[in-house]
């Protein structure tokens, strides 16, 4: 049975939002061992997340202001709906499995190219 999700806005895979139980055997088949499988995903995940980091400062930053009074803090409705979307956003460990899954991570061992 797949979990792949199809968003049809965008003919993508989409990403579930929680935690979905996986088959490690699936995990290894592309580098044959498990603990090499996790330690690409995590490398992927947190390149994601800086990346989504980074973005997310460079948009709030737009907003900072020298001489914050309580008032502008309370109204800034902009800047309340950027965080939502960030927030609602899929994790960026599930989006590294989904991405490891599909595929789409470029990776190599040095210590095995020889």
């Amino acid at each position: 049975m797949s979990n792949n999700v199809i968003n049809t806005t965008t003919n993508k895979p989409a990403i579930a939002s929680s935690t979905v139980t996986r088959d490690l055997r699936e995990l290894d088949v592309e580098t044959g061992n498990i603990y090499e499988s996790l330690v690409i995903m995590s490398k992927r995940a947190n390149q994601i997340s800086n990346n989504i980091k980074e973005e997310l400062h460079q948009k709030l930053s737009e907003f900072a202001s020298s001489n914050d009074n309580l008032e502008e803090i309370f109204e800034n409705r902009e800047q309340i709906e950027i965080s939502k979307y960030y927030e609602k956003l899929p994790k960026p460990s599930l989006v590294a499995v989904q991405e490891f899954l599909d595929g789409k991570i470029y990776y190599r061992n040095p210590t095995k190219e020889v």
